[in-house]
């Protein structure tokens, strides 16, 4: 499927569903951004970056989120971990919570979203489970094809929601920043967790473990 380039039109009308004023998102981030922030730097085209970030040659602020904790840790740091042979516990390294926390947002307004669930959904962008299940090796493909539904949706298109890969009972969402009020997205009363920190390491290995994986020594 990565081969397949998208077509010059769509055939079909993607499904549209709204996250409505008051939904709590999961986000986990760098420190030094605020949590309601948006990443204003552009993935490169081809190299690193993630699913659906913007690059050059279409360049968005985006902010990618889980509708539960367990989404948004599983997302972020279980990319492409591999499981033990052996049969032990699967190893995040700790450079991969440096400068990181987890913070709680809560949408002001309605946001209306391309929906990437189901078989049909996909089918209406084209595309199969390969466009949210994918691994990283794929994403200058998948930022392709997100610039190319971004275009044949716009302007109402404030971000896509998929079944998460690694936590499929669950969804993620990005959200785009050129189609978000700026006032879309606050933070709520909680506070975020700070992976650095014992309490924060504590918190995360909680949420790890059935996952079979925890934080490193």
């Amino acid at each position: 499927m990565p081969n397949y380039q998208p077509p010059a039109a769509m055939a079909a009308t993607p499904a549209k569903v709204t996250l409505t004023a008051g939904t709590v998102l999961y986000r986990v981030h760098a420190s030094r951004r605020a949590g309601h922030s948006f990443n204003p730097v552009p993935a490169h085209c081809l190299y690193g970056g993630g699913r659906f970030d913007s690059t050059g040659c279409e360049a968005y602020g985006y902010l990618y989120a889980g509708l539960s904790p367990e989404s948004a840790v599983s997302e972020t740091l279980l990319h492409s971990l591999p499981f033990d042979p052996a049969g032990g516990a699967r190893l995040v390294p700790k450079v991969a919570v440096e400068g990181r926390q987890l913070s709680v947002l809560r949408l002001t307004t309605g946001l209306d979203v391309v929906s990437l669930v189901t078989g049909h959904e996909l089918a209406a962008v084209h595309q199969d489970s390969w466009l949210v299940q994918a691994e990283s090796r794929d994403y200058p493909y998948t930022r392709d094809w997100a610039h190319w539904i971004r275009r044949h949706t716009e302007p109402w298109a404030q971000g896509f929601l998929w079944a998460s890969k690694r936590e499929p009972g669950d969804r993620a969402v990005v959200l785009f920043g050129d189609r978000c009020p700026p006032d879309a997205l606050a933070a709520t009363a909680d506070d975020p967790v700070e992976f650095a920190t014992p309490a924060g390491e504590e918190w995360l290995n909680s949420v790890l473990l059935p996952y079979h994986a925890r934080l490193a020594p």
